[in-house]
């Protein structure tokens, strides 16, 4: 039942995995530090609330497009120019921290441009896969790789907690910068990565538009993205966890043990799942296997409702009940990732996987926030057990009927030797 760690016998795999361990803390050095830099030079949310614009934007735009570039050109190639543009931008970050910048422009320009380095190295780094690990070994590296994000999700903000008070925001990102040096080392010595069957031309809006149009004639590919999209939209409650902290379970209304316990407790989920998941490779049936962890994670949100309505009884308790449905689902999302993931790169054509890894961060990136607009203004109308309940009711109700739509993808199933 432990995790598979045969990826880590590939030597390069290894060293990208290895070198993700140190980087992933530092960059989610750079997540808090972004907003916090922002509050404390304008002390408005308004503003803090901008850079999900700022991020957003270039995410998508670039995420598209340089999946497009993933196709054509060397992905060690493209991994080696994005990362020392990541490297670079961080840099900046630092210097204008360091110098007291207070301009509010300058920080959310920046933050966009390494959103854009961001949104053309994951396509590319997810693209590559295949090509240094054994396709029946993609479930296993994917949760690997899974395991190491959640848990600097959870490492990283209570680091940048602590040092904030005494550091400043500069050495948060200098570090950032510094631990972005090994994740640079790891790509360097990768071996040429060319695309099969790759164009000739550099890539322009036809290309990306040409992903569109192979993914449609994909069906199962097409329903990784939709299942995941009913998942997020409709399940997705972080939106909704400082008003349950302050109001549900009696936290202070500025942050508190509670309102950080909920928001540590999907990712924690997610590692738990990840120490877990020496069964992901032996499944074959992924298109089942990822409905019903969706079933989980929604029948986990539905309990979380549940716990949050019943929590004026028996706060405590049902503070416990709820963090257990945020842990449970948060596995259950970590293995259905797993799979999907898998299921892109194994299924895909080479000369097509980096446009569907762009498709795949702009889904994973825009479900929460789409999230978060819809349980925010349906809390606001029913409240927020109701809300997080009601939209656990949906994500069950949604990917039955997805399934019963798209046949194929429940019945796709991995065979050994393909």
């Amino acid at each position: 039942m432990l995790a598979d760690v045969r990826p880590l016998r590939s030597p390069h795999f290894r060293r990208l995995w290895l070198a993700n361990i140190i980087t992933v803390v530092g960059a989610q050095l750079t997540v808090v530090a972004v907003p916090a830099q922002l509050y404390a030079d304008t002390g408005s949310s308004a503003y803090v609330g901008l850079a999900g614009v700022f991020g957003l934007v270039p995410l998508v735009v670039f995420g598209l497009y340089g999946g497009a570039l993933a196709d054509v050109f060397d992905r060690r190639t493209m991994l080696i120019v994005t990362t020392v543009g990541l490297i670079v931008t961080s840099a900046l970050f630092w210097a204008q921290a360091a110098a007291g910048n207070t301009n509010v422009w300058l920080l959310l320009c920046l933050f966009s441009v390494q959103q854009a380095f961001f949104a053309v190295n994951q396509p590319t780094r997810s693209a590559i896969l295949p090509k240094i690990v054994d396709p029946l070994l993609l479930p296993a590296a994917n949760s690997l790789n899974m395991t190491v994000t959640m848990a600097g999700a959870i490492a990283g903000p209570l680091v940048a907690g602590i040092l904030i008070p005494f550091t400043g925001f500069a050495w948060l990102y200098l570090i950032d910068t510094l631990t972005l040096f090994a994740t640079l080392g790891a790509v360097l010595r990768l071996p040429s990565l060319p695309v099969m069957d790759a164009a000739t031309a550099v890539p322009g809006v036809r290309a990306v538009i040409d992903g569109f149009v192979y993914l449609r004639t994909q069906p199962v590919l097409m329903m990784s993205f939709v299942v995941d999209l009913i998942a997020m939209v409709f399940g997705m409650p972080r939106a909704l966890f400082p008003e349950i902290a302050h109001v549900s379970f009696d936290g202070p209304d500025d942050g508190g043990l509670v309102f950080a316990l909920l928001f540590a407790a999907i990712p924690a989920g997610a590692v738990i799942g990840g120490v877990f998941s020496g069964w992901v490779s032996r499944v074959r049936r992924q298109g089942l296997a990822v409905v019903i962890c969706i079933v989980v994670w929604g029948v986990a949100m539905i309990g979380f409702g549940v716990a949050v309505a019943l929590a004026d009884r028996w706060t405590t308790a049902m503070l416990v009940v709820a963090l257990a449905m945020l842990v449970v689902g948060g596995a259950a999302d970590m293995a259905s990732a797993a799979f999907r993931s898998s299921m892109l790169l194994s299924a895909a054509d080479d000369a097509m996987r980096g446009r569907l890894q762009g498709v795949f961060i702009v889904v994973v990136a825009g479900g929460p926030r789409i999230a978060d607009t819809l349980h925010g203004a349906t809390a606001a109308a029913v409240g927020t057990a109701a809300a997080a309940a009601g939209g656990g009711v949906l994500v069950v109700i949604g990917v039955v009927v997805a399934s019963l739509a798209v046949p194929s993808f429940v019945r796709y199933r991995v065979t050994r030797g393909s």
